[in-house]
């Protein structure tokens, strides 16, 4: 499981430079909640997650209770900073956080509701495992607000499920796709591609399966093995094979051409979407938004003040039975490292990096990655800094380059 960061302490309350309130209303609000539970662990997953039996003294049927307690902290965090602003997006993830009944789910949404107001036309996902909701959990959880949810399909073919440690059947995915789509929620899936013997072949049956459902958008992330996860420890014993970069490279490839060709346009580096439907959400961390993360080991951001909460559910919800903030630690980003961190994550994205934004030699630079391919030229001739497919393959290059 990932180590936390380093950091200042955190207050106890919770409490914010007032800096962090400097520009807040030219930027969008959202809320991450996570819900930490999951059936079973799977073999590559390096998330803050826990199976029934590590929990330890916390129940999942009074998660939502506690999680609840932390959003009213947060409440009034926000109305003591002079930031508060109504919720633009919203977004459950995990874990599994359908392996909650969709009522909690609901009320948590009501909750934040109550706390902060949702803004017109606010987007609300949860993400889902295709086993763990049902026709009914997704009408439920449409009536009560939800406007998105985002299957974790991962592949459609079986031994690379397996390998995933995956359990669910993929001949299942079309109908909670189908169920969503009927309750009136917008649909997004999510494959992963790179796994250990898995070939272009199976990468593209994946694929072929994914785009025949025909959802709104379609996110796909190149497997990472991190280390003291269960496949880092079968592919130093030999078990399964090494990930093999150069495939990985060509499975991003043909991603991108067959989603193209069935009408879906990228929009960040890992993310495909049809015309109006990219998540919001997901943007918003790309484009330096606040959000206030919920959960333990959440990580929240505000006006250039990151904090993280304490990992495990028992020690989450004892500080907060306590009245104590669950922040961990904390750090206030200095003018460079937001800079900096800014040229890195727009030039992930379609709509690019304003080129103003770049120091004198990050703008020569550009020059060379156009004529490496790895720039769009008529985008920079338009003063925006935009990656070529090859240069999204070379994201961390062209950020290196221009920073």
């Amino acid at each position: 499981m990932a180590r936390l960061p380093d950091g200042d302490p955190a207050p106890a309350d919770g409490a914010l430079p007032q800096s962090a309130a400097e520009g807040a209303d030219e930027r969008a609000f959202g809320v991450y909640l996570h819900v930490p539970y999951c059936r079973v662990r799977c073999g590559y997953c390096d998330f803050n997650t826990y199976t029934a039996d590590e929990l330890r003294g916390t129940n999942q049927s009074s998660y939502i209770d506690t999680a609840l307690t932390e959003l009213s902290l947060a409440k009034g965090v926000m109305a003591d900073l002079g930031a508060s602003r109504e919720i633009s997006t919203v977004f459950f993830g995990g874990g599994t956080p359908t392996i909650l009944p969709p009522s909690d789910l609901v009320r948590a949404l009501h909750g934040m509701r109550d706390a902060f107001g949702l803004a017109d036309g606010a987007e609300v996902t949860t993400e889902a495992n295709p086993d763990s909701i049902d026709a009914a959990g997704l009408r439920e959880l449409a009536a009560g607000g939800f406007t998105r949810v985002s299957f974790g399909m991962q592949s459609a073919v079986p031994h690379v499920l397996r390998t995933l440690d995956r359990t669910h059947d993929p001949a299942r995915v079309p109908h909670v796709v189908e169920w969503a789509r009927d309750a009136g929620l917008e649909v997004s899936i999510d494959l992963i591609y790179g796994t250990p013997g898995e070939t272009l072949d199976d990468w593209q049956r994946s694929l072929d399966a994914a785009i025949s459902y025909d959802t709104d958008h379609l996110s796909a992330y190149s497997l990472i093995v991190e280390d003291g996860t269960a496949m880092a420890r079968n592919i130093r014993a030999g078990r399964v094979p090494e990930i093999d970069e150069d495939l990985q490279a060509d499975m991003y490839e043909m991603a991108d051409a067959r989603l193209a060709e069935a009408g879906y346009d990228w929009y960040e580096v890992s993310n495909w979407a049809k015309s109006g439907l990219v998540s919001r959400h997901n943007l918003s961390y790309w484009q330096g938004a606040d959000w206030w993360g919920i959960g333990p080991g959440a990580h929240s951001h505000v006006g250039g003040v990151r904090w993280w909460n304490v990992k495990h559910p028992s020690a989450y919800a004892d500080r907060l039975r306590e009245g104590v903030s669950p922040a961990l630690a904390r750090e206030t980003l200095d003018e460079h490292t937001r800079w900096s961190e800014r040229v890195l994550l727009e030039t992930r994205i379609r709509e690019g990096l304003d080129a103003q934004v770049l120091t004198a030699e990050g703008r020569q630079a550009v020059a060379g990655l156009i004529a490496d391919g790895l720039l769009d030229a008529k985008a920079a001739l338009a003063g925006r800094i935009v990656p070529t497919l090859r240069g999204r393959l070379l994201a961390d290059r062209v950020a290196r380059a221009l920073t």
